[in-house]
């Protein structure tokens, strides 16, 4: 019985853009008008909370306010106990996401508020003030030139009206805003780094595909007929001529390092991407990421030579002709004792005559 098709499934696959991976996940996205929560990628793929941990902070963040999130309280509404959501709980709040703030109401009973940051490094970054919004004053009209500038007058009863302050020297530098400190204190967080990068972030020039130390016609022989028998066992890569030549140096490297053809082909024709667009770079990556090291020779895998131990030699004493280990020729070291108190004696016997 055949395996039935999801034509919706089909059709969603057919409406994606460029070209679909061969492995990995692919993404159908569908924008969302109602019951949706932003989440960002620091938290939905930090490389240190627990896949419980994100989950809790996800759904803490679609919840609206003033709904309760105690273990007990999650516990409810979730498959996951009361340990793992508390060991969650934790996590979060190690890392900033979430905060118990301690806060005093207007009649004097202190509480204890949960508080739930969506993007905790930014709570590190002080705060500019708005700046103050006042109605713009009219600008007064320019005196006639030559003409003094006239006072402004008052009804009579009235008290005369307050002369017009002076405008502000220009020569006074402006203070800086001061930074009003943040909601409340959040560890710092580890900065995430994203496990792929920007799609427009330069990407590294590709390396060069490997080259024998020396192409011999031998070698370029060998290394033509690989490529071009390459069809019989794969007819993916039925190759253009342009294409065997500029493969040749890869191949030519891979059997001046001992590798059999046999071998070479199996590696190059395993585990093919469906469908194979582009097989002559299919066959350049291969023989560039895949390409094994030379055979080391046999001085390379000889043991090596264990160091001789020092034997210090045999020396005959001057005085008793006794045999002792010395590098260097001399007196044994119960002649050197007698020696020495022998002279002991003799400077001690000059001393007090």
């Amino acid at each position: 019985m055949d395996t039935q098709q999801n034509t919706a499934l089909t059709r969603a696959l057919a409406e994606v853009a460029g070209p679909l991976p061969a492995s990995g996940v692919i993404h159908i996205a569908i924008p969302h008008t109602d019951r949706f929560t932003i989440v960002g990628n620091h938290l939905a793929q930090h490389p240190d909370l627990s896949c419980t941990a994100v989950g809790i902070a996800v759904r803490i963040q679609s919840l609206p306010q003033g709904v309760e999130v105690g273990i007990k309280a999650l516990a409810a509404h979730c498959r996951e106990g009361e340990k793992r959501i508390a060991a969650a709980l934790r996590e979060l709040e190690a890392f900033g996401y979430l905060q118990r703030v301690r806060d005093r109401l207007p009649s004097g009973q202190v509480i204890t508020r949960t508080v739930f940051c969506n993007q905790p490094t930014a709570l590190l970054r002080p705060r500019r003030p708005a700046a103050p919004q006042h109605p713009a004053a009219p600008a007064p009209r320019p005196a006639p030139a030559g003409s003094p500038a006239e006072a402004p007058t008052s009804a009579p009863g009235q008290a005369p009206a307050p002369a017009p302050a002076s405008p502000p020297e220009p020569d006074m530098p402006a203070l800086p805003p001061v930074p009003s400190p943040p909601l409340f204190a959040a560890p710092p967080a580890p900065l995430f780094v994203p496990l792929l990068p920007p799609p427009t972030a330069p990407k590294p020039p590709p390396a060069p595909l490997p080259r024998p130390d020396d192409l011999t016609p031998e070698l370029d022989r060998a290394a033509t007929a690989l490529l071009s028998d390459l069809r019989r066992h794969a007819p993916q890569f039925t190759l253009s001529e342009t294409d065997v030549r500029h493969l040749v140096p890869g191949v030519a490297a891979w059997l001046e390092r001992a590798a059999r053809p046999d071998v070479v082909r199996r590696i190059l024709t395993t585990d093919l991407p469906h469908p194979l667009r582009h097989p002559a770079k299919l066959l350049k990556h291969r023989l560039t990421a895949l390409l094994p090291p030379p055979l080391p020779g046999s001085h390379d895998l000889a043991a090596p030579a264990r160091p001789r131990p020092t034997v210090t030699p045999f020396q005959t004493c001057d005085d008793c002709d006794r045999a002792f280990r010395s590098p260097t020729p001399g007196h044994c070291r119960d002649c050197r004792e007698h020696r020495e108190h022998r002279e002991h004696r003799s400077e001690a016997t000059r001393t007090a005559a």
